[in-house]
């Protein structure tokens, strides 16, 4: 589901505050880009939590908000179910089969089964 919701920017100290009318939430960022990367995902953050909660994510307004002259009003766009998606570190667990004598050094070792499992499968990825 992916939806682009207006916000502004404030210019700040340490470079912008981010304020999204719709959803009365806050961010900030360091420069122009960090800040829309920022609104960006507090709104997915802000979404995905709402439909946990059982509830709907609003529709964004249509039209950019008033602002002050130094402000700065533009859209940001989300995609809720890419961002659900890149950002669900829920476990899960697996059934796995190893040999019996690698799992005795394994275990002899101190291994930790999930983490070696976790990390081979990123690197088959490629995934960082």
């Amino acid at each position: 589901m992916k939806k682009v919701y207006p916000v502004i920017l404030t210019p700040s100290n340490i470079g912008y505050v981010v304020y999204v009318p719709d959803l009365d939430i806050n961010t900030q960022g360091t420069d122009l880009a960090n800040a829309i990367d920022m609104a960006r995902d507090a709104i997915g953050l802000w979404g995905i939590t709402e439909q946990d909660m059982g509830r709907s994510i609003p529709e964004p307004s249509l039209e950019l908000p008033g602002h002050e002259p130094n402000q700065i009003a533009t859209l940001v766009d989300i995609d809720f179910d890419a961002y659900r998606r890149a950002n669900d570190n829920r476990t899960i667990r697996k059934n796995l089969t190893i040999p019996s004598w690698l799992n005795i050094q394994a275990e002899k070792a101190g291994v930790n089964f999930s983490q070696i499992l976790q990390d081979a499968l990123k690197e088959r990825l490629g995934i960082q």
